[in-house]
């Protein structure tokens, strides 16, 4: 039985005021509430009328909150807090501000309902007071590229996404203005490192103390937020591995850590967790299309097995590949100041270790379009049968380093938020530390040139935690890689997927099912595959199938304090 999903929200004030029904409200006037539970963190501070609230883990102190409740610039009150939350704010009669992740980790939503606009952290829930329907050209233009959606647009009709990084005011009247308020400063070379330090581990910790926690236990990343866990408490930490094989891969770094608090669990993998398998756990819905869907067999089960442990956190190395092993975009800001040579050295070295072909790479750079740099194109899916624009590789065309990486983390956090979402409907309280603002921040504070190494595994991340990581994680330059899975599940599962090619994509005239059938007929053979576009295709059909299948929110108005 999947549990309700948690999720909050409110109303913009004056309006004619809605909730969800089954909604616990934290404020009764200018309506705050949260869905299924506090949302994972909830605080409040109130003073002269005034009132403040933080949704989400945050290591503020009660003393911060309060300054950040009197602040006149509520931005710089908070940009150093760690953590994945949202900031709500009342200062005064008819105006409520809410300030955004700047990670978009803890992505915001809003929809203008007839009562007036109406804001929460779940597009799904929110799309109930629109029309209820998929956003045909955001489902488009995912199949065509998923790490480059549609701009300004959710995966539902009539629901909007609120920018990371942002300040929404909402006034009486219809009033409402959205303005940035987090940008990349550069750190003098001395502090990022330490800044990284800080903010990772103060992530972890506001998640774990005094909470029963099990992370992922396999590359450096995770390895990482579990030997920073472990300093507050015991952490079971959990490493995948097929059945059969326990040496070698992870099993081998994992089997190297020897410290206090930290004991180690593992998950084989049989041939019933195999990409494309029918999961024994329906797939719950979310709002949007989830990255582990095609894996969801055995995603669930490893979920299932974190909630029969009791976790009440499960933490996971999400998004460390993302910031401290993004590729050479910096290419394009060394061409901009004229050295040419470090372009061509800098591309070679990468072209070297990826073993593929230099050239795009100084093309791109001549061209200053870091964002090409960032993300290959890739072909155009020859399923996909409607006009979709070129995708905006890195979220701005051309852009420097800095804009390339932020904008790409925001779209994988904003992504990654599903996974929280299907974790939530198991009972598993699922975090992502590394993409968290203040880490974000800290990352992107430094050189772009600093954050590329083509002979140094994850540099900027490895030297931030020289004394928390062994010498052979520290030194380790790979990770494991499961193409191999995918073309065995293909194999195994391939009846199944011929009948996803058929399915409600195909119906709404998205995509034409004969050349996606050919696709799954190759994979199934063990032909290379260019496996995002299939993968995408497989996770849109299944997500489809269980918004239709899943009842929407309801709303209702609201009856007093308490629970409705």
């Amino acid at each position: 039985m999947n549990e309700s999903p948690k999720w909050f929200g409110g109303c913009a004030p004056g309006g004619q005021a809605v909730v969800p029904v089954g909604a616990v409200l934290v404020w009764t006037d200018f309506l705050l509430w949260t869905v299924g539970g506090d949302a994972g963190h909830l605080r409040t501070v109130e003073q002269h009328g005034a009132r403040l609230a933080v949704l989400g883990p945050c290591n503020a102190s009660d003393h911060d909150m309060f300054r950040a409740l009197a602040s006149d610039d509520l931005a710089a009150a908070v940009r150093l807090w760690a953590g994945a939350f949202t900031v709500v704010r009342i200062q005064g009669p008819g105006s409520v501000e809410i300030l955004t992740d700047a990670s978009g980790a803890a992505p915001i939503y809003r929809v203008s309902a007839p009562g007036g606009v109406v804001w929460g952290s779940s597009a799904r829930a929110l799309s109930s007071l629109s029309t209820g329907s998929i956003d045909m050209d955001w489902l488009a233009a995912y199949l065509r590229e998923r790490n480059a959606p549609a701009a300004g647009r959710s995966a539902w009709a009539g629901v909007c996404p609120v920018p990371a990084g942002s300040v929404m005011t909402l006034g009486t009247g219809g009033r409402s203005s959205v303005a940035d308020w987090w940008s990349a400063v550069r750190r003098p070379p001395g502090e990022v490192v330490p800044a990284i330090r800080w903010a990772l581990s103060e992530g972890v910790r506001v998640r774990v103390e005094g909470v029963t926690t099990t992370s992922d236990l396999a590359g450096m990343d995770s390895t990482t937020v579990a030997l920073l866990a472990a300093r507050h408490g015991q952490v079971a930490g959990m490493t995948l591995h097929p059945a059969g094989t326990e040496d070698g891969g992870d099993m081998q770094y994992a089997r190297a850590l020897n410290v206090p608090n930290l004991w180690r669990t593992t998950f084989p993998l049989g041939v019933r967790h195999l990409p494309f398998t029918r999961g024994r756990t329906v797939l719950p819905a979310t709002d949007e299309p989830a990255p582990s869907t095609p894996v969801w067999a055995m995603f669930a089960e490893q979920l299932k097995a974190i909630a029969d442990a009791g976790s009440g956190c499960h933490l996971t190395g999400d998004g460390g590949d993302n910031l401290f092993m993004a590729p050479p975009a910096h290419l394009a800001d060394l061409a901009r100041r004229g050295r040419l040579l470090r372009v061509v050295t800098d591309a070679l070295d990468w072209a070297r270790l990826r073993k593929q072909n230099p050239r795009p790479l100084i093309a791109a750079a001549l061209r200053r379009d870091a964002g090409r740099i960032n993300r290959a194109e890739r072909p155009r899916p020859a399923w996909l049968t409607v006009d979709v624009p070129d995708p905006v590789y890195g979220g701005v065309a051309g852009g420097d380093a800095d804009a390339v990486l932020v904008a790409s983390i925001r779209d994988i956090a904003r992504s990654a938020h599903s996974e929280v979402q299907l974790a939530d409907a198991l009972g598993v309280a699922l975090h992502n530390p590394y993409f968290d603002g203040a880490v974000l921040d800290a990352v992107v504070s430094a050189p772009p040139e600093r954050r590329f190494s083509a002979h140094r595994y994850k540099p900027l991340l490895a030297d931030s935690f020289a004394d928390v990581l062994p010498p052979t994680h520290r030194e380790r330059a790979s990770k494991g890689l499961f193409v191999g899975d995918y073309h065995q599940g293909a194999r195994v599962n391939l009846p199944r997927l011929l009948a996803l090619a058929d399915g409600r994509l195909s119906a709404l005239g998205l995509i034409d099912p004969t050349p996606l059938r050919a696709a799954m007929h190759a994979a199934a053979l063990g032909a290379p595959t260019i496996w995002p576009p299939l993968l995408s295709a497989v996770a849109a059909e299944s997500w489809l199938e269980a918004v239709e299948t899943t009842a929407r929110t309801e709303w209702a108005a609201p009856t007093g304090s308490g629970a409705l």
